[in-house]
């Protein structure tokens, strides 16, 4: 039996037939939230102030979808007409009135978020639950822009959502039981586990990746090391799946740049300095991924990455 919604749970009102999450940002992550959420059953309202990256995130559904076997075995490919249902692309925020929760994964710029979590604040119901996808901005911050610091939650979904299995949840030092306990039985409809951690700047992950992903690129910097040589120590040597160098062209090197700077400015410790490399590939437009370039040039549709990425 399908669970009511967070915001209706407490109302004691009766669930809808189709659970309505609300994503709003979708660029490389946000996209790959909202093809997750789909392909496990929920309506998603996807709103983004770019019509591209929501044209974008319905071409990764359809191809996500034509390889779904490949990319999550278990489940079974989704009609084509059920899939394009599920998700509704907008450029209006008021779409979101009627979504059970909200995952936001906009820039990672203080103004930028604050300003949208006092807009989801005015337009969301009082029930409704907001999901922080935030790389280093602490949770208690945000929530303190909304009247319901008791339904903000972090959840730090990485890229490509779909293709992972736990998810880090950050628990703001207002987020009630009752929501964790929501966003841990979401998140298990999506297969995933929620590792719940405490609310700092960078939290577990980007406290200790970046650190990770700077001094990588410092060795390329200043060392002079190929980029495939750094990635291939760890792949080859400590058995990871990506090394630091192909992970930060796929998060966005603009990402890691905001992040690192966030951190920089949180713990004033100069180990969070942004390399001078990072600066100037992010000026000149190489952010890996999203931009054709980075350490790596990357070629081929999202249907080939999604199929790569699954083996």
């Amino acid at each position: 039996m399908t669970p009511a919604p967070f915001h209706t749970t407490l109302e004691n009102t009766m669930a809808p037939p189709l659970r309505t999450i609300g994503v709003v940002g979708t660029g490389c992550i946000g996209a790959s939230v909202c093809v997750d959420y789909v392909i496990h059953g929920f309506r998603v309202i996807a709103v983004d102030t770019d019509q591209t990256a929501l044209d974008d995130t319905r071409r990764l559904l359809r191809e996500t979808n034509r390889f779904l076997p490949a990319v999550r075995p278990g489940l079974d490919r989704l009609p084509a007409a059920t899939a394009d249902e599920r998700l509704v692309t907008t450029t209006e925020l008021t779409a979101l009135a009627d979504c059970e929760f909200v995952v936001e994964n906009i820039s990672e710029r203080w103004e930028a978020k604050r300003d949208l979590y006092r807009a989801l604040d005015k337009i969301l119901p009082a029930g409704t639950g907001i999901g922080v996808n935030t790389s280093s901005i602490p949770v208690g911050l945000l929530a303190a822009e909304t009247t319901r610091p008791e339904r903000v939650v972090g959840i730090h979904f990485m890229n490509p959502s779909y293709l992972k299995d736990a998810v880090e949840v950050m628990r703001g030092a207002a987020t009630s039981d009752a929501c964790l306990a929501y966003v841990q039985e979401m998140l298990g409809r999506l297969g995933k586990q929620s590792v719940v951690v405490g609310d700092f700047p960078g939290f577990v992950s980007n406290r200790i990746s970046h650190l990770f992903f700077n001094e990588a690129i410092r060795t390329v910097q200043d060392q002079g090391e190929r980029p495939e040589v750094v990635d291939d120590i760890f792949k080859k040597c400590f058995g990871h799946t990506m090394g630091p160098l192909e992970t930060a062209d796929l998060i966005g090197l603009d990402t890691v740049l905001l992040t690192l700077e966030y951190l920089h400015d949180s713990y004033r410790d100069d180990r969070y300095q942004a390399c001078s490399l990072l600066r100037e590939m992010v000026a000149a437009g190489r952010l890996g991924r999203k931009s054709g370039r980075g350490f790596y040039e990357h070629r081929g549709t999202a249907a080939a990455d999604t199929t790569r990425n699954a083996r």
